[in-house]
């Protein structure tokens, strides 16, 4: 059994480590015990944060504790083996490839030895989970990645990369949710708002959730991306059951 480490983070936060790897299945035990201290809407616990390989949960030190939040964990047995049927939610993003939108397809064809179309082809075949949020409101840290076609960071990053920008960095892809500098690889964009500050759920998806990119021509980025200014669009959502 691995073990699990439970740190204090400042008088009112704490972080559940279970390991020291970016592995699916650590992964898959983070959300798991997140789901079940919001299901079980423990006392005293304002938020769970959940990361690649562990869980930080905020609570109110006036209803609980360190200790008491560490023994209802506890009492739960063996999280570092949680196991079982939970719901799997993909959202198929639409995502057109090249065009103005992919300005490293040319040095990825370069790198790989691959082609555009077997690029495009790889990336839009998994359904990628999202790990954990960061960097950026909306930003999403996807996991699966097909090595054939990882790609190291840009030596220089760009100063500033569009809203709805795809890209690769490193064993890594995601979407860029709001202008930003970044050093990723770009090899498309989707035209759905990741983040909207006046939506009434600002960002777009949460972590444990899966993406699945959708190709679509230009034509079809702009006819969505008119829909999506007039708050017509939604993404289609997939779910089915999964064995953790």
């Amino acid at each position: 059994m691995r073990e699990v480490k439970f740190l204090r983070a400042g008088d009112r936060a704490m972080t559940v480590e279970f390991g020291r790897t970016v592995d699916p299945k650590i992964n898959d035990q983070v959300h798991a015990l997140a789901a079940k201290l919001k299901k079980d809407n423990v006392p005293g616990i304002r938020e769970v944060v959940p990361t690649f390989r562990s869980l930080t949960i905020y609570y109110d030190p006036l209803k609980t504790s360190f200790q008491a939040v560490r023994q209802n964990i506890l009492s739960y047995g063996d999280i570092s083996q949680e196991g079982g049927t939970v719901k799997k939610r993909i959202l198929k993003i639409p995502c057109c490839y090249g065009a103005r939108f992919g300005c490293d397809l040319a040095d990825m064809e370069a790198y790989t030895g691959l082609d555009r179309d077997e690029i495009i082809a790889i990336h839009s075949s998994v359904d990628y989970k999202i790990y954990m949020m960061g960097f950026l409101p909306g930003f999403v840290y996807l996991g699966g990645l097909d090595k054939r076609i990882e790609m190291p960071r840009l030596k220089t990053p760009r100063v500033k990369i569009l809203p709805g920008a795809v890209g690769i960095g490193g064993s890594q892809t995601g979407v860029y949710p709001v202008a930003s500098p970044g050093g990723w690889r770009l090899l498309g964009g989707t035209p759905v708002e990741f983040y909207d500050p006046g939506r009434k759920e600002p960002v777009l998806c949460k972590a444990g959730e899966y993406i699945r990119f959708i190709p679509i021509t230009i034509n079809d980025y702009y006819d969505i991306r008119r829909m999506v200014s007039k708050g017509e669009y939604e993404p289609e959502v997939e779910e089915g059951n999964i064995c953790q």
